[in-house]
């Protein structure tokens, strides 16, 4: 465990900790700038537009990761304190949020395809995901429930975090976990370390490198705008809900109603069940695998049934879905809906799904509409001129009278008869 990394000592500020947590941010914004750019060069998008898109993501992600984690714990800061990021209090899905709604805007404000910079986007998303929960088991905070007698050794030693020396970070004088196992009376307040706890913040890590390698893997497999996406939403939203289960940090919130354990996880697993084999599982070309998925994502909610419903005539728990759960599941559920609906899209039109995005600047669009449109006289110009009649036709010489030729001598009667037929074909 190494909360502080190091210590700056500079002018006038003195000793100023370099938190862990921090740096792991820092580190998580820079792979991510690669991975993004990285990707939207490969498939021809512009470099520099989504280079200001990453930047304003990212900027708005933080906002709102630190909005949502304030307001689930009002009484947890200080006025000043609620701009203190370098020892963490963020939540993840605060950051999505914040993320999504300055993507949402400015993409429209640039009149770019918001799916596809989704694609590309949310590789940092699950690299981020693997960088900052590192950060957070270097720091000790976001810990798991109590491990077992029978965990193995290897993962009770990883889950036990220590006692700090006085001073080390700021606020606290050892781990979160140590903290509050001596506030729950679990080890005497001289206690040198906490009680093994689930490592939570590795699991997450393992799981946002896990879904890093799948979307880079299905990125050779991709058959719309926003399959990516989609994908990333509702698989996070799926292994955050379950990973909360497990999850012992109290600074989470909750979303009402309060039912039974059992009854509202199972319910809830049966949400997610439902959302994938509706919009996920048809994508899966493999019928057997198809099969086998379903079969796996009805299971859970059957699972968590039988594993937490109440002894015969026992008091059943009462639980409520923390705020994480409670928008893993919203959002899960949206990204299923989406999916099934851009998918059955693409099987109608295969070549608009994945066809070529040719950009540019809104200003130059512009330009490029005007040029295409029709000239129209200026207003005012020719309204004074007389309108020109077209000229009329010319009679043709069968319907003009010429002049009668004078008569010559021996021949009065002949033309003359001749002539008088002409003039009644002509009348």
């Amino acid at each position: 465990m190494h909360p502080v990394l190091f210590r700056l000592t500079l002018p006038w500020l003195g000793e100023v900790p370099i938190y862990t947590w921090g740096v792991m941010l820092g580190v998580s914004l820079i792979v991510g700038w690669y991975l993004t750019l990285g990707r939207a060069k490969a498939d021809g998008f512009p470099r520099e537009m989504l280079a200001n898109a990453y930047v304003i993501t990212a900027l708005a992600a933080l906002v709102g990761a630190r909005l949502l984690f304030v307001v689930t714990n009002p009484d947890a800061f200080e006025s000043a304190s609620v701009f203190e990021l370098r020892s963490g209090g963020m939540v993840a899905y605060g950051g999505f949020l914040g993320g999504f709604l300055a993507s949402l805007v400015y993409m429209r404000w640039k009149r770019f395809p918001l799916l596809a910079w989704g694609d590309i986007g949310v590789l940092s998303l699950a690299s981020g995901l693997f960088f900052t929960r590192i950060g957070c088991y270097l720091y000790g905070c976001d810990f798991g429930r109590r491990l077992g007698d029978g965990a193995p050794p290897w993962l009770q030693k990883i889950g036990t975090f220590p006692h700090w020396p006085e001073g080390t970070v700021q606020g606290g004088d050892g781990s979160e976990a140590w903290a509050h196992h001596i506030e729950s009376g679990f080890i005497p307040p001289d206690g040198e370390a906490s009680l093994p706890v689930h490592p939570t913040q590795l699991y997450e890590a393992a799981i946002g490198l896990g879904l890093l390698v799948l979307l880079l893997w299905l990125r050779g497999h991709q058959r719309f705008r926003g399959q990516i996406f989609l994908s990333f939403v509702f698989l996070y939203g799926f292994a955050r809900f379950a990973l909360e289960l497990v999850r012992d940090d109290a600074h989470r919130g909750s979303v009402p109603p309060s039912l039974p354990a059992h009854l509202l996880l199972a319910g809830a697993f049966a949400l997610f069940a439902v959302a994938f084999a509706a919009g996920i599982a048809p994508a899966i070309e493999s019928k057997s695998l198809r099969i086998a998925a379903q079969v796996a994502f009805f299971a859970v909610p059957v699972l968590a049934f039988l594993g937490l419903r109440p002894e015969a005539y026992a008091l059943a728990p009462e639980a409520k879905l923390s705020t994480s759960q409670f928008l893993g599941l919203a959002t899960a559920g949206a990204a299923a809906w989406a999916y099934s609906v851009f998918r059955k899209a693409a099987l109608a039109n295969p070549a608009a799904a994945m066809a070529p995005i040719v950009w540019s600047e809104p200003g130059e669009q512009a330009a490029a509409a005007d040029e295409q449109a029709p000239q129209e006289p200026p207003s005012g110009e020719g309204e004074d001129e007389p309108k020109s009649e077209p000229p009329a036709a010319e009679p043709t010489p069968d319907a003009a009278e010429s002049p009668e030729p004078p008569d010559e001598p021996g021949n009065e009667d002949k033309p003359k008869k001749k002539r008088k037929k002409r003039k009644k074909a002509v009348a």
